[in-house]
């Protein structure tokens, strides 16, 4: 049985576009245009959000029970990858298909409106159901959508949702459970999630400034980012897949990157690869005061002849439970493009950060090391850091 397994299919949606070539062109122009102050989330201020681009499409009428902009955004990609799943289900059966998928919001802004018009009204909405919300209904949506018959789950761990997301997905396969999984992220902008860091005085209403002197803190972002992962080879490879937990404090990480830099040696351990072979890592990197600080000492101790690198955060917000797959998807795109994501930010260094090798526009990776390693560290303590490469 293989135990080698490749990521064939790509569908996202974020504030950088809709599809690999609109995303692709943003990413690599290093376009924070998406980045937009809205009213409305905060009371008596705008918020800077990365707002998801486009018209989403609509949920099917026999799958009312599931209407919301959460599923939308998950249905926007998995329609951009539609022949290749539907190549899987008539490979496979509908089966040996699985489905994992990272959220930490699911449907909350459509829970906020409903609770927001039974103070109002007195009653909910007429179309409301609690089901909207569930954390668990991505999967299952997605799960009904598409007429499959496999395990359909969502993993939910805050800001590593998706990332860890892929662990599960793995041993589906290597169990033999299934043949493919379709696994990702998706979450939505809500007033809780934009309040609740605001709470934390973590989040700016400016375009975040990772690793800056200057940084101020996060903006949040949506989006969706969607793999079918399978034995079947591609030409991209699921490599290495590590994960840690600090256990240390609720919402603040290790000041020195321990649970980081585990998470980052347990994943070039799992893919029988040292340091150097990285040829490109994206950073968790949230332009809060303590991630960005832990985050630069962990890369220095596990990097330490550098490593190019950058946090894509300015050019989407922070998805949350979408992150870990969308800057995967991000990696994904590095390699298929030959150029690294560029690092956008003021220039202005902190002393207090360990020197960092950040990318700039327009470069591509030295030599053979087309390697990419993707950061995600949560609220407490939840790390993982996945390794995609060229399949050899």
């Amino acid at each position: 049985m293989s135990q080698r397994h490749y990521l064939s299919a790509l569908g996202i949606i974020n504030a950088l576009g809709c599809g690999q070539q609109e995303v692709a062109q943003g990413l690599f122009q290093g376009d924070t245009s998406g980045m937009v102050l809205e009213e409305g989330w905060l009371t008596n201020t705008v918020a800077r959000v990365g707002r998801a681009c486009g018209e989403l499409p609509p949920i099917p009428a026999h799958l009312s029970a599931f209407a919301g902009r959460n599923n939308q955004l998950l249905l926007a990609a998995a329609l951009q990858i539609q022949q290749d799943i539907a190549n899987a289900k008539k490979r496979y059966g509908p089966a040996r298909i699985g489905i994992v998928l990272g959220s930490s919001t699911s449907g909350m802004a459509e829970g906020e409106a409903a609770v927001s018009q039974q103070q109002v009204h007195g009653q909910l909405p007429a179309g409301y159901q609690y089901l909207q919300q569930e954390l668990g209904t991505p999967a299952l949506f997605l799960n009904r959508y598409l007429e499959l018959n496999g395990p359909a789950y969502t993993v939910s761990t805050a800001c590593t949702s998706s990332a860890k997301a892929f662990q599960s997905a793995r041993n589906l396969l290597r169990h033999n459970i299934c043949d493919a999984v379709l696994v990702g992220g998706v979450d939505t902008l809500c007033k809780l999630t934009i309040n609740g860091f605001t709470s934390l005085e973590s989040t700016s209403a400016e375009v975040c400034q990772p690793m800056s002197l200057n940084r101020q803190g996060i903006n949040i972002g949506e989006g969706a980012a969607l793999f079918l992962l399978a034995k079947e080879p591609a030409p991209i490879e699921l490599l290495g897949i590590g994960e840690s937990s600090d256990a240390y404090h609720m919402s603040a990480p290790e000041p020195e990157g321990k649970g980081a830099e585990a998470s980052m040696r347990a994943a070039l351990l799992d893919a029988g690869l040292v340091p150097e072979a990285i040829g490109y890592l994206n950073l968790h990197a949230t332009a809060t005061r303590k991630n960005d600080e832990m985050e630069s000492h962990a890369v220095a101790r596990v990097f330490p002849a550098g490593v190019p690198c950058s946090g894509t955060k300015p050019l989407t917000g922070h998805t949350l439970g979408a992150a870990g797959a969308t800057e995967l998807a991000f990696c994904w795109l590095a390699l298929q493009q030959r150029q690294l994501p560029p690092h956008i930010w003021d220039g202005i260094v902190d002393s207090n950060l360990s020197p960092l090798m950040l990318a700039t526009q327009a470069q591509s990776f030295s030599g053979s090391s087309r390697r990419c390693m993707s950061n995600s560290f949560a609220f407490g303590g939840s790390n993982a850091s996945l390794i995609i490469g060229d399949a050899q």
